[in-house]
């Protein structure tokens, strides 16, 4: 198989919880729930990365912490446990298929749902870790995610129009 376009790819999140389960939270670190909403009725895993600042440009990087879940149509929740406290970025996708990838077009467009942390929306690439980074404190810590779907609604023109606007209102 040749290499995949880059054009639009989100990583591959391959990592899976612990057989153990979920690590307990040290004292001085954090919690983070995340609460992934318009997750499809249609199944599969969410996969989810949680990335600081080097790893996540690189698109084969491994992330500071990660989950993969059955994916619950309308709302998957995902704790991560155990987090040092910092400025980090969230990817996620709903692998409807299971086949352990982001399915994508052609031209590298996502065939399945997506999101990052803050709603970034992306624009021919991922959205930068500066558009999607949140700072996580020592205890608890909630984030909401809205997966997106590049193939649901409007043209391409549609998109890139709407998604021009939104980086003019941030």
């Amino acid at each position: 198989m040749g290499p995949r376009p880059r054009l639009f790819l989100l990583p591959c999140l391959l990592a899976a919880l612990s057989p153990a389960g979920p690590a307990l939270a040290q004292p001085g670190t954090a919690t983070l729930t995340i609460h992934v909403d318009n997750v499809l009725p249609a199944g599969g895993v969410l996969r989810l990365g949680l990335y600081d600042r080097a790893s996540y440009p690189d698109d084969n990087a491994k992330p500071v912490a990660s989950a993969d879940v059955p994916a619950v149509g309308g709302e998957t929740v995902v704790t991560l446990h155990g987090i040092a406290p910092g400025t980090y970025a969230i990817q996620t996708y709903q692998d409807v298929n299971a086949n352990d990838k982001m399915d994508t077009s052609w031209i590298g467009l996502p065939l399945e749902p997506f999101g990052f942390s803050r709603d970034a929306t992306p624009f021919l690439s991922k959205p930068s870790f500066d558009e999607a980074r949140f700072t996580l404190a020592s205890g608890e810590n909630n984030q909401t995610i809205h997966l997106q779907n590049s193939i649901s609604k409007g043209t391409p023109a549609d998109k890139a129009r709407d998604n021009i606007r939104a980086r003019q209102r941030k």
